[in-house]
């Protein structure tokens, strides 16, 4: 009995500290502001993070670097939600743990290129209009000579 708790500890925590290393920050604000918040922005999407070996000769390509083929980064994410000056305590990550079982595709292909889906979340919140002072309004033509 000793002996099956030993093993799926081991398996626990192996997976844990497998899994843990699979997400990544794009984008993070450290300072969160609360005042003037009109609303929140968030999402998630599947994204292509596939990556082709620098030399593509198969099998060698298992030992020189990758290069991805899609530039997965947070702002396209953050323009959902508005324009980047109204936009605050942005978080934007990239979870890549569906590339585990899509690493088969670098095994058949010899190294030289893999599959990797990732899961990009992103969230903010958005400021509302800021009012404009009233000597600052280009409509009012009240004092205007005619």
């Amino acid at each position: 009995m000793n002996r099956i708790h030993t093993k799926t500890g081991a398996l626990i925590l192996s997976m844990a500290l497998l899994l843990s290393g699979c997400t990544s920050t794009l984008v993070r604000d450290d300072v969160k502001r609360t005042a003037g918040v009109e609303g929140h922005c968030s999402g998630s999407e599947w994204v292509d993070d596939s990556s082709i070996a620098v030399l593509p000769v198969p099998v060698v390509a298992f030992i020189v670097p990758h290069f991805d083929l899609h530039k997965v980064s947070g702002e396209p994410y953050l323009n959902r939600c508005g324009v980047s000056t109204r936009v605050v305590n942005r978080e934007v990550t990239m979870n890549r743990t569906a590339c585990i079982p899509a690493g088969l595709t670098r095994i058949i292909t010899l190294g030289v290129w893999q599959w990797c889906p990732s899961r990009v979340t992103w969230s903010a919140d958005v400021l509302g209009e800021t009012p404009q002072p009233a000597s600052a309004r280009p409509d009012d033509r009240s004092n205007q000579k005619s």
